[in-house]
């Protein structure tokens, strides 16, 4: 009989109204050839619950556009209430798998080590902190079943799909929340208030020795208790789990350049719309476990559950620093105004030498695709030296207003809707309340690639002072509260997951009235009596592009005439150094 079945009937005898379930999966039951379906998962969040009253319950958080159960098991020794947890200061880890939902060894990992907890396998940690466990992310993506959805992956038989019925990564998500998943998660986010999170992962990749990489963020560019604490969990988890017979990395295994391993790696940071990087901009700690697809699926689980086993030990010694590092972290936010804030950081061209467990590899001319063909011999390891970049220096750096931020009333509504998403706090704005504001102002319309959806705009300006009205409807964001990291990736421009990266604001682009050719041509006769206006048309004709193109002429006197409109590439987005009347 199973452990978890005995442990069961050994709960049972003292009460009586226990189910005992079987709380083994079906990856682990065929020998980790194959992988359960989305039901399976959803009955054993259930049969958990059954199983143990006390200690765990199966919550249900959303419903995906298909009409999927989104479960999210919750297991505690202390009740099942966030208020009381938040009152007791008790640090709550959310892990999810399956947001990529072909690499799917987090789900059989994560209900392994839910299993471990219940029987006392990793002691004293419900007594120390509340675990949260999403099977599934993307439930819809993992019902896509088949056995080609990752070709460069070993195993299991079959498995789920990249993104969702919507055709959207998750993973790229976390910040500009479209998808119903995401907007599902963020409200499981603000139901628990992490301490940490932790998302599981399998990567692509090249073929090599190490079976799994631990990456916790943040690590760079804060100098607070929390980028301590990451630096020292990442070093404790990489410690524990080669202890564990493993062979973990501290940076993401992708070459320099693209199926060369002699390029080597860089490390570095990401914006937040991917997992780990939106929890540190969140003040929470974030950890991404990848582990390489190129391993069986067994030893994919394995890895991933001696993860988390390393990780429930952690936070039995430092879960409540970590709840103390969080709280300070939101704290210091209220003081983040007119602070330099560096968003991300990089590595810099300093290169050091590692030795990395390759196999040996050749790089051959293909007579198929007529470049470069790579081919390793499994059956021959080697240690590669490589080069890798991991000195870190910030890549973008904002100061923060001194107040906040004025969107007004025609984009309130959208801007509005985003932050209450994140949690983020905003009020209204007295209708037509003076601002002495920072504007940004974008020349034309510089569309970037359609991507996730949405059509991407490359940022280019800076901000400059001028006097504007709030207008009706307007909402003001306020820095100073927890979360401003976020609110600073979401509203400052040059920063790649703002919302005016991501398209939000493209009708603020566009020109949407105009003025007929013959209409100008009489405007820009009359312009062409001022000296100065005279004088400026002639400097542009000396570029041969601008002057053998009438459109673009007539278009430089109506941009100039009274008929332009001057909101125009105007993002409508103000920074305040004094809060607005409400």
């Amino acid at each position: 009989m199973r452990l978890a079945v005995v442990a069961a009937l050994a709960v049972s005898a003292c009460h009586p109204r226990v189910i005992v379930r079987d709380l083994t999966t079906t990856a682990e039951r065929s020998g980790w050839k194959v992988t359960g379906r989305q039901a399976e998962a959803v009955r054993l969040c259930h049969d958990f619950a059954a199983s143990y009253p006390a200690a765990a319950r199966c919550e249900t958080f959303g419903t995906s556009p298909e009409g999927r159960e989104m479960v999210a098991l919750v297991l505690s020794h202390h009740g099942f209430d966030p208020a009381e947890h938040a009152r007791a200061h008790r640090p709550v880890l959310l892990i999810e798998a399956g947001i990529h939902s072909g690499e799917i060894e987090g789900k059989d990992a994560g209900f392994w080590a839910a299993r471990d907890l219940m029987t006392g396998a990793s002691p004293g940690f419900l007594d120390a902190a509340t675990l949260v466990f999403v099977p599934i992310f993307n439930v819809d993506g993992h019902e896509r079943f088949g056995r080609n959805n990752r070709p460069n992956q070993r195993g299991p038989e079959e498995m789920g799909f990249r993104t969702t019925a919507g055709a959207l990564n998750l993973n790229r998500d976390w910040v500009k929340a479209d998808a119903p998943e995401m907007v599902a998660m963020l409200g499981l986010w603000r139901r628990w208030n992490p301490t940490l999170f932790v998302d599981l992962h399998t990567t692509d990749g090249a073929k090599f020795q190490h079976d799994v990489a631990v990456l916790v963020a943040p690590h760079t560019g804060r100098g607070d208790a929390l980028e301590g604490s990451g630096t020292a969990l990442e070093a404790a988890l990489l410690a524990r789990v080669t202890a564990l017979g493993h062979l973990p990395l501290g940076f993401y295994p992708s070459f320099v350049t693209d199926d060369d391993p002699a390029s080597g790696f860089a490390d570095g940071e990401a914006p937040p719309r991917f997992s780990q990087y939106y929890a540190a901009a969140r003040n929470r700690l974030g950890i991404l476990v990848e582990t390489h697809s190129w391993r069986t699926y067994a030893e994919r689980v394995k890895a991933t559950r001696d993860v988390l086993a390393a990780l429930f030990e952690e936070a039995v010694a430092h879960g409540r620093a970590w709840r103390d590092a969080t709280d300070a972290a939101d704290a210091a936010d209220l003081a983040i105004a007119g602070k330099e804030i560096a968003l991300f950081s990089d590595a810099d061209d300093t290169v050091r030498t590692i030795e990395f467990r390759g196999y040996h590899y050749e790089r051959v001319p293909s007579e198929v695709s007529g470049g470069t063909w790579t081919k390793y011999d499994e059956a021959a390891p080697e240690i590669w030296k490589v080069p890798l970049r991991d000195h870190l220096v910030p890549k973008l750096t904002v100061k923060a207003p001194g107040a906040g931020y004025v969107i007004p009333g025609g984009y309130a509504p959208l801007v509005a809707d985003r932050l209450a998403r994140h949690g983020l706090r905003f009020q209204p704005v007295a209708t037509d309340a003076a601002l002495d504001a920072e504007v940004w102002r974008i020349d034309g319309a510089p569309l970037g690639k359609t991507f996730e959806g949405r059509t991407t705009v490359a940022v280019t300006g800076a901000w400059a002072r001028e006097k504007r009205s709030a207008g009706q409807g307007a909402i003001f964001v306020p820095i100073a509260q927890p979360g401003a990291r976020l609110v600073l990736h979401l509203l400052e421009p040059s920063a790649p997951d703002s919302l005016v990266a991501w398209g939000f604001f493209n009708g603020a682009l566009e020109t949407k009235e105009y003025m007929e050719a013959y209409v100008a041509e009489e405007v820009a006769r009359t312009m062409l009596a001022d000296p100065a206006i005279k004088a400026a048309f002639d400097e542009v004709l000396k570029d041969p592009a601008f002057a053998a193109s009438p459109a673009r002429r007539l278009e430089w006197f109506y941009r100039r005439s009274p008929a332009w409109d001057e909101r125009v590439g105007l993002i409508p987005v103000f920074r305040v150094d004094v809060a607005p009347p409400r």
